[in-house]
C-alpha cells in the first residue's frame, strides 16, 4: 500500500497519475483533508482516506496498513516543520517501511530561506528510525511560466542576475516520485532533482520572445523592489519576500545543479523550457 500526502494538491494528482501505470488504484491511498476534493481518484478505485498534517491522530488513521509514504511537503510555510514531524511520527507509529519525501534541491547548503524547513524535516528524519528518501526537488519551471501574461506585458522582472535556473515541469517530478515509490531498496538515497537545461532569466526572456514572436526583455531589480512588485499584483506581503529571497537565492547557485537524477528517473530528458512555455501559451 502506497499513501500520498497533499494528494489533493497538484503534484499528489500527477504522484497518482503516474502510479496507476504500475500500481493497482486499489493499492494507492490519495490522504488528504477534505476528501470531497478526490471524489474523481475514489471513482477510480483509488482508497481515499481523510488526514491533517496538524492532526497526528488523523494521520496515524490513515496510515493503517501502509508499507510506503510519499510526504509531500506543506504549503503553509512556518508550520511545516512541525505539521511533517505529525506526519513522521504517525509513519512511525504505524510502523511504515518506506517515507519519501518532496525536499528542496541542494538543501543542506541552500541559501534559501524556503530551505530551513526542509533541513529541519530531513533532520527529523534522520532522527526518526523510520527508513526514508529525500526528493530534493528544484524549481517548477510553471512557477515562471504562471506568469506569463504578465510577462509578455511588462517584460520579465527578477533578481536572479545570472543565476542559472535548472528547473523542470512540476509532471517531470511527479514521474519521478512515483518510480521511486515503486523500486525497491531506496532507503537512505538522496536524489538531487533538477533539469537536463539550467538557463538564466535573460535566457528565458529570449526564449518567450522566440516562441511568442514577441520581444521580451529582462529587467533585474533589487530583492526589496522585487517584494514590493509581487505585492501590487497581489501575492501577500510575507509569500511575496520569500519568492524575492529565493531568487535572489538563485543568483548564488541555490537554484541550480548539473545532477542527471530527474532524467535518469525518468528515463527521458526532463521537459525543455521552451516546451513549457509553448505550453503555457
Amino acid at each position: 500500500m502506497i499513501l500520498v500526502t497533499g494528494a489533493s494538491g497538484q503534484l499528489g494528482r500527477l504522484v497518482i497519475d503516474n502510479l496507476l501505470n504500475t500500481t493497482p488504484a486499489n493499492q494507492i491511498i490519495a490522504a488528504v483533508r477534505n476528501p470531497e476534493k478526490v471524489a474523481d481518484l475514489a471513482e477510480k478505485g483509488i482508497q481515499v482516506r481523510q488526514a491533517d498534517y496538524s492532526d497526528l491522530d488523523s494521520l496515524v488513521t490513515a496510515m493503517q496498513g501502509v508499507e510506503k509514504v510519499l510526504l509531500i511537503s506543506s504549503s503553509e510555510v512556518g508550520q511545516r516543520t512541525a505539521q511533517h514531524s505529525n506526519v513522521i511520527d504517525a509513519a512511525k507509529q504505524t510502523s511504515v517501511s518506506l517515507i519519501a519525501y518532496t525536499s528542496i534541491l541542494n538543501a543542506d547548503t541552500s541559501p534559501l530561506i524556503l530551505a530551513k524547513e526542509h533541513v529541519a524535516t530531513e533532520n527529523l528524519l534522520a532522527e526518526s528510525g523510520v527508513p526514508y528518501v529525500l526528493l530534493r526537488n528544484g524549481w517548477y519551471s510553471e512557477n515562471y511560466t504562471m506568469g506569463l501574461a504578465g510577462a509578455l506585458e511588462h517584460g520579465v522582472v527578477g533578481c536572479a542576475e545570472d543565476g542559472k535556473l535548472s528547473t523542470a515541469a512540476r509532471t517531470d517530478y511527479a514521474e519521478a516520485a512515483a518510480a521511486v515509490l515503486v523500486k525497491d531498496e531506496q532507503a537512505g538515497k538522496v536524489y538531487e532533482l533538477a533539469g537536463d537545461n539550467a538557463f538564466t532569466l535573460n535566457e528565458y526572456a529570449a526564449v518567450i520572445s522566440k516562441v511568442s514572436g514577441k520581444t521580451v526583455a529582462y529587467q533585474n531589480v533589487p530583492e526589496a523592489e522585487l517584494t514590493k512588485i509581487l505585492v501590487g499584483v497581489g501575492l501577500p506581503e510575507g509569500f511575496a519576500a520569500i519568492l524575492a529571497d529565493s531568487e535572489a537565492g538563485a543568483s548564488k547557485g541555490g537554484l541550480f545543479s548539473d545532477s542527471k537524477d530527474l532524467s535518469t528517473l525518468i528515463g527521458r530528458p526532463t521537459t525543455s523550457i521552451e516546451d513549457s512555455i509553448k505550453a503555457a501559451l
